[in-house]
C-alpha cells in the first residue's frame, strides 16, 4: 500500500472515556474470556492479514487470510493492533465483543478515526454475537441465534465459527456428548487450535478420556499462544488425574505451571499450584501438598476476592481430610468473612450450587468443631447453617446440617433435641426428595428440546447441502458432460481394481513363492554332518563303546528331532536356538576332542526371551569353523560363541575360531568339499535375503578373517533385530 489510512475504530464517546477507563483499572483481576475482531479496507472490504494483535503483557496472534483475529483477554486489557501501513492502534478491552477496524486512504492528511462493533457481513455475525449473549442466560434462544446464523454462512470458515459457538452453548449448559459432536464439525470446517483445546476438554468432561489425551497430543503445541498451551497441559493434567494417573498428572500440571511462570500468567499459576497439591494429597503426600497449598493461598490473595476465597474453602478441605481442624475452622472463618463482603459490596447472592455459599460454610465449621468436641460452637453454626439453609431453599445444607445437628444432640444427651432435629431432617429428606424427581424431570425435558433443536439444525445443515448440491449439478452439468464424467470415473475405476487386483496377485504369488522357498531350504541339513555322524557311532560300535555310541545317538536323535519340529517356522525363540547350538557343537566336538575346545558365551543383560531368530542360522558356521578351521589345525584350536547386545532392539553373535583360516582352507579343499560348502553358504545366503525381503532387513551376517597372523581364523558376526 503506497498510501496511510484513516481508522475507523469507534471506542466510546469522549465525555464516557475517562471513567470507562477508570472502572477498567479495577477490573485486571477479572476472568479471561475470548475476543473476536477482523481487520479491514474500507472501501473494498478487503480483510488485511498478517496484523500484529497484542494483549498487554499476555497474548499475541495475527490476523489470518480473512482478516480476522481472536485473542484470550480480561476486562481491563490494553488491545495494541500493529501493522507497517497504518499507526499503531491501542484499544481497552471491556467485554467479549466483536471489534472491526477499517482502514480507509485518506490523501489529504494523517488523522486517522476509530469504529467499534462494524462486522463484515452484518446479519451473520450479529447472529453469533446474540448467541454468545443469551448463551448463559437461554439456551433456546441462543441455539435459534445458531440456526439462523447458518442459513446465511456462504463459507467453511463461518459454518465452523457457527458450531464452534454451538458447543460453547452446550458446554455451558453440560451437554458434554452434543458439545463433542459440533466441535468436531466445527474441525471439519476449520481446523483451529483453539477449538481442539475445547474438543479435548469436552471429551474430559464426556468421561471419553482416551479420546481427549489423543485430541490433546495431536495438537501441535508450537502453533499455541503461551497461554492456550498452559490450557493445553492442564488440561491433559486434569484427564490424567480423573483416571487416577497421578504421575501424568503432576508431570502435566508442572510443565503447564512452567510456562505460566516463563510468561507471568498469573490466573494459571494460583490454579496449577492448587491442582499439583490436590493430586498430591491423593497420591497422600501430605506434606509437600500443604505446601503447594500454601503457594497458592498466597498468590489467590494477590488476586480478586472471588478467586481467594475459592483457594481458602478448597485448602479448607484438604485440612479436613487430614484432620486439621483448627486450621480448616480459621481458614473457613475467613472465606465466610469474605463471601458476605461478596455479596454485600457487589449485591449479589451467590448460587446455591456453588461452594462458597455462606450455609455451605457454616455447616462445615459446625461439623470440624464437632470433630474437635466442641459441642457449644459446633450446635451455634449448624444452627445458623440450617436455618440460612431454609431461608435460601437449600435443602441438600439443610438436610446435611439438620441430620449432624441431631447427631450432636444426641452425643451431648440431649435427646429430645436429637429426636426433633432427626424428625425434622426427615422432614427436609422428603422435600428433597421430590425436588430431585422435579429436577430429574425438568433436565430431561430441557435435554429433549436441546436434542429436537440440536437434529432441526442438522437437517437445515443436511437441506442446505442437498440444495447447493441439486444446484450446482443444474448449472454446471449437462447430460454429456455427465456421460462424460461418468465414463472416465467408471473406466478410472476399472483401471484401479485391475491395478489393485494385479497388485494383490503379485503380492500373493510373491509371498507363496519365498515360503515355499524358505520351507525347502530349510528342510535342507547337510547330508554331509549326518554321514560323518553315523559314521562315529559306527566307530564307537565297531570299538565296543556301546555307551559313548548310546549317547551320541541319543543328542543325536534329540538335535534331528528339534530340527524336524522347526522346519515349519520363519523365526524360533532365541532361546531355542542357543540350545540347538549346543547340541550341535557339543555333537562335533564329541567327535573332535582333541581337535578343538568351545565356549558359549551368552550376556547376561539379554532376555534371550524378547528375541527370534531363523532356525539352523548359525549351524552352518559353526560346521565350516569345526570342518575347515579348527580339524585341520595342527595344534588344538579354540571355537568361541559369544551372544552380546549392544543396542537395546539389536543383539550381535560372534562365531570366531582360530582355525587355519579361509584361504588355507580352501586350498586344502577337494572339488566335492568345494561344491558342498558353495551350496550351503548359498542356501545361507537365500534364507537371509528371503527374510530381509519378508521383514524388512531383520538378519545382517558379515564374515571377516578373526586375526592377521599366519593361523588368521574366522569370524562371522550376525546381526539381529528384535523387530
Amino acid at each position: 500500500m503506497n498510501f496511510y489510512f484513516k481508522y475507523l475504530l469507534f471506542f466510546y464517546v469522549a465525555f464516557g472515556s475517562l471513567t470507562a477507563v477508570a472502572q477498567v483499572n479495577m477490573l485486571d483481576n477479572s476472568p479471561r474470556f475470548t475476543v473476536r475482531g477482523a481487520v479491514l479496507e474500507q472501501d473494498t472490504r478487503n480483510p488485511i492479514p498478517n496484523v500484529n494483535i497484542q494483549i498487554n503483557g499476555g497474548s499475541y496472534t495475527t490476523t489470518d487470510m480473512f482478516g480476522e483475529f481472536r485473542v484470550e483477554a480480561r476486562k481491563g486489557d490494553e488491545l495494541t493492533i500493529r501493522h507497517k501501513d497504518f499507526e499503531t492502534i491501542y484499544y481497552t478491552i471491556l467485554s467479549n465483543e466483536r471489534i472491526t477496524v477499517e482502514v480507509a486512504p485518506n490523501t489529504q492528511n494523517k488523522t486517522f478515526s476509530k469504529r467499534s462493533k462494524k462486522v463484515r457481513q452484518p446479519q451473520f455475525n450479529w447472529f453469533i454475537d446474540s448467541a454468545e449473549v443469551y448463551l448463559k442466560k437461554d439456551a433456546k434462544k441462543s441455539i435459534q441465534f445458531i440456526a439462523d446464523a447458518l442459513e446465511l454462512s456462504n463459507s467453511k470458515k463461518e459454518t465452523g465459527d457457527a458450531y464452534e459457538v454451538l458447543g460453547d452453548i452446550y458446554m455451558y449448559w453440560k451437554q458434554y456428548d452434543l458439545a463433542v459432536s459440533n466441535y468436531q464439525i466445527s474441525l471439519q470446517n476449520k481446523g483451529v487450535n483453539e477449538t481442539r483445546l475445547k474438543l479435548a476438554n469436552a471429551y474430559r468432561l464426556n468421561e471419553n478420556y482416551q479420546e481427549s489425551i489423543q485430541e490433546y497430543s495431536t495438537i501441535n503445541k508450537t502453533e499455541l499462544s503461551n497461554y492456550q498451551l498452559v490450557t493445553l497441559y492442564e488440561g491433559l493434567g486434569d484427564v490424567y488425574k480423573n483416571i487416577n494417573q497421578y504421575d501424568n498428572a503432576i508431570k502435566a500440571y508442572r510443565d503447564g505451571l512452567l510456562e505460566a511462570q516463563n510468561h507471568l500468567i498469573t490466573p494459571k499459576i494460583t490454579d496449577l499450584n492448587s491442582k499439583i497439591a490436590e493430586v498430591l494429597s491423593n497420591k497422600g503426600e501430605v506434606a509437600e501438598a500443604q505446601g503447594y497449598y500454601n503457594k497458592s493461598l498466597k498468590l489467590a490473595d494477590n488476586q480478586n476476592i472471588k478467586r481467594a476465597v475459592q483457594e481458602r474453602v478448597k485448602v479448607a478441605d484438604f485440612q479436613n481430610t487430614v484432620n486439621n481442624f483448627t486450621d480448616e475452622i480459621v481458614l473457613r472463618k475467613q472465606a465466610l468473612e469474605d463471601i458476605n463482603n461478596i455479596e454485600t459490596e457487589k449485591d449479589s447472592i451467590i448460587d446455591n450450587e456453588s461452594a462458597l455459599t455462606s450455609q455451605k460454610q457454616k455447616y462445615k465449621i459446625g461439623n470440624a468443631y464437632a470433630q474437635q468436641n466442641d459441642f457449644s460452637n459446633a450446635i451455634n453454626y449448624l444452627e445458623e447453617s440450617k436455618e440460612e439453609a431454609e431461608t435460601k431453599e437449600d435443602l441438600i445444607v439443610q438436610k446435611d446440617a439438620t441430620r449432624r445437628l441431631s447427631e450432636v444432640y444426641k452425643t451431648t444427651g440431649d435427646f429430645t433435641k436429637a429426636l426433633a432435629a432427626y424428625q425434622e431432617y426427615v422432614d427436609v429428606v422428603d422435600k428433597l426428595y421430590r425436588k430431585k424427581e422435579q429436577e430429574i424431570s425438568q433436565a430431561t425435558r430441557f435435554r429433549k428440546d436441546l436434542s429436537t433443536k440440536q437434529n432441526r439444525i442438522t437437517s437445515l445443515e443436511s437441506d442446505r447441502e442437498l440444495s447447493e448440491s441439486k444446484y450446482q449439478l443444474t448449472v454446471e452439468q449437462s447430460k454429456r458432460q455427465k456421460i462424460i464424467i461418468y465414463s472416465l470415473i467408471g473406466g478410472l475405476f476399472l483401471l484401479l481394481l485391475t491395478a489393485f487386483l494385479m497388485y494383490k496377485y503379485i503380492r500373493q504369488q510373491r509371498l507363496a513363492n519365498n515360503l515355499l522357498a524358505l520351507k525347502s531350504l530349510r528342510s535342507q541339513m547337510n547330508p554331509h554332518f549326518i554321514f560323518n555322524a553315523l559314521n562315529s557311532v559306527n566307530s564307537f560300535i565297531a570299538s565296543n563303546d556301546e555307551r559313548t555310541a548310546n549317547k551320541y545317538l541319543t543328542d543325536f536323535s534329540k538335535l534331528m528331532r528339534a530340527v524336524l519340529e522347526n522346519s515349519e517356522e520363519d523365526f524360533i525363540p532365541l532361546e531355542n536356538e542357543i540350545e540347538l547350538l549346543q547340541l550341535y557343537t557339543q555333537l562335533e566336538h564329541f567327535r573332535f576332542q582333541d581337535k578343538f575346545d568351545y565356549a558359549i558365551h551368552v550376556d547376561e543383560k539379554i532376555n534371550i526371551k524378547d528375541f527370534v531368530i531363523p532356525p539352523m542360522l548359525l549351524q552352518p558356521y559353526i560346521e565350516n569353523a569345526v570342518w575347515h578351521g579348527l580339524r585341520y589345525k595342527k595344534e588344538k584350536g579354540h571355537l568361541n560363541i559369544n551372544i552380546s547386545q549392544e543396542y537395546k532392539d539389536e543383539i550381535k553373535i560372534t562365531i570366531a575360531d582360530d582355525g587355519i583360516g579361509r584361504k588355507k582352507s580352501k586350498a586344502l579343499k577337494t572339488k566335492n568339499q568345494k561344491k558342498q560348502n558353495s551350496k550351503g553358504m548359498g542356501n545361507i545366503k537365500k534364507r537371509v535375503a528371503i527374510l530381509n525381503d519378508m521383514y524388512k532387513d531383520k538378519v545382517n551376517v558379515f564374515i571377516d578373517d578373526f586375526k592377521d597372523e599366519e593361523d588368521t581364523g574366522t569370524k562371522v558376526v550376525v546381526t539381529l533385530k528384535k523387530d
